[in-house]
């Protein structure tokens, strides 16, 4: 597995998440509209960006964990068994902590 693909596929994800959580926050920032009609409407809105902020927030944690284990020398490696994580699944989901029998 080349480590340095997957270290710049992690930083390039934690990027985008940042930027997005940027966004979100200051989109959740805006002003309450007067109109009682158009604060209902804007309160929905508000309720799904925050949603999406706590996913995006969470996704971040387990890019930094991963980007941990790189630093430490144990990605790729099952936090749980301690045998390898399978090549294939680190490319379908690059943050993976756990190999397929014990996630």
């Amino acid at each position: 597995m080349d480590l340095m693909a997957q270290e710049t596929l992690l930083l390039k994800r934690r990027a985008e998440l940042t930027r997005d959580l940027i966004e979100i926050e200051d989109t959740l920032d805006d002003p309450m509209p007067k109109d009682w009609g158009d604060r209902a409407s804007e309160r929905q809105g508000d309720e799904v960006l925050e949603a999406l902020g706590k996913s995006d927030l969470d996704e971040l944690r387990r890019i930094d964990a991963a980007l941990g284990r790189i630093a430490d020398e144990s990605y790729g490696i099952c936090a749980k068994c301690g045998d390898a994580i399978a090549e294939e699944r680190l490319r379908a989901v690059p943050t993976a902590a756990l190999c397929r029998q014990c996630a």
